[in-house]
């Protein structure tokens, strides 16, 4: 990992949100928005959902380690309002305590072990008031597309950049790989089943609620490719 930024440091931030689904972000902040009056985002990054989040009503504050992330979140309308604490969002701790903690794009899979990931549920439990919610969106590991043999699956084929996942089985990492003629470029994740969170959630304190497979809440079915997962601190 390279810098304070980590992965995500200016040349990542700068085109952080070009492709942003607005529709997609609609329906996530419609989704949030009923949840609670105020949250915290781990990972907030550019603000691309703490912005409408806060324009909802929504009392909204953050964490993130990339400071170039944050740059950008300060400079949209609206985003020096939010309160951000710079920091790693699994052990990092803001004051006071929300009706709801959120996690989203896949970011749960950032924290590259499991006493990381534990560790998040730890964290964000710490911040939840009672009866407040932990939320997670994060996809389901696609290893069904794996035959016999093979640990590859790309998900781009150019004409400017390729790009594959990388996966190990036996120790649930994988990595999400990208070439173009200039550069090289790779990024580091740990894949992490339902089941694991919920037994995470448990270690925390917290009861699992809801399971969708969208924001539109959709059924969760043996065919989803993601999931958003909501736990509960015991009011």
């Amino acid at each position: 990992m390279d810098g304070e930024d980590g992965y995500f440091d200016e040349r990542v931030a700068a085109t952080y949100d070009a492709g942003t689904d607005e529709r997609e972000i609609a329906e996530t902040v419609d989704l949030l928005a009923g949840l609670g009056g105020s949250a915290l985002e781990f990972a907030i990054g550019t603000g691309r959902v703490a912005l409408p989040l806060a324009g909802h009503g929504v009392r909204v504050a953050g964490i993130d380690m990339s400071r170039a992330m944050v740059a950008r979140l300060r400079a949209k309308p609206g985003g020096d309002k939010i309160d951000v604490a710079i920091g790693d969002f699994s052990t990092t701790r803001v004051d006071g305590e929300f009706d709801l903690v959120y996690l989203v794009f896949n970011t749960i899979m950032n924290l590259t072990d499991q006493q990381a990931q534990v560790a998040c549920f730890r964290n964000a439990a710490a911040h939840l008031r009672p009866g407040g919610r932990f939320l997670i969106e994060t996809m389901q590991p696609d290893l069904r597309r794996l035959p016999p043999g093979q640990n590859l699956v790309p998900f781009q084929d150019g004409p400017e950049v390729w790009a594959f996942d990388r996966y190990d089985v036996a120790t649930q990492q994988m990595s999400s790989n990208y070439l173009s003629r200039e550069a090289f470029r790779s990024i580091p994740f740990r894949y992490v089943w339902p089941s694991e969170l919920d037994l995470m959630a448990q270690m925390a304190g917290l009861t699992p609620e809801d399971r969708w497979e969208s924001w539109s809440r959709e059924p969760f079915t043996h065919e989803s490719t993601r999931h958003v997962s909501t736990w509960r601190r015991p009011a």
